[in-house]
């Protein structure tokens, strides 16, 4: 699905341009906020991996369903209605095994769709249930870390 960012007027008016010569019927919908940064997306990752590693019969993929599932479909429902529409739809009447096996399967898009403000929660709602447990990296640390590997 494309995605464009609207950071400023004139931007909107190159949505318009685009969507005047697509074939009707057409359905839009937008997210106001910019999407989740790279630097998130890392630090998510490594965190990802940091926990399964602690838990040692978890995989760094199982560890990411299971934090998108507990800590990102919340926010989603809460916040787009596009998703929450969708999401009851399919996964509505499963159980949390089942949905937890097919987030992971069909690699479903969660923190993909999330706003820097939502995939900010996502990570602090992560950041809260797991760093008593976990030696997480520092997002600090890791920016300073990129100044010196750029």
């Amino acid at each position: 699905m494309p995605t464009r960012i609207l950071r400023q007027p004139d931007h909107a008016d190159a949505l318009a341009e685009i969507l005047r010569v697509l074939k009707l019927p057409v359905t839009v919908t937008w997210t106001q906020g910019a999407l989740r940064r790279n630097a998130q997306n890392r630090l998510a990752q490594r965190w990802f991996t940091e926990i399964a590693t602690f838990l040692v019969d978890q995989t760094h993929d199982e560890v990411r369903a299971e934090c998108k599932l507990r800590f990102g479909v919340p926010i989603l429902l809460a916040e787009n209605e596009a998703f929450c529409t969708e999401y009851e739809r399919v996964f509505g009447e499963m159980n949390y095994e089942n949905r937890l096996a097919a987030i992971k399967a069909f690699d479903l898009p969660v923190t993909r769709l999330m706003t820097v403000k939502q995939m900010s929660q996502f990570m602090d709602n992560m950041q809260r249930e797991w760093l008593p447990h976990v030696k997480l990296t520092d997002p600090e640390a890791m920016k300073y870390e990129q100044e010196f590997t750029s």
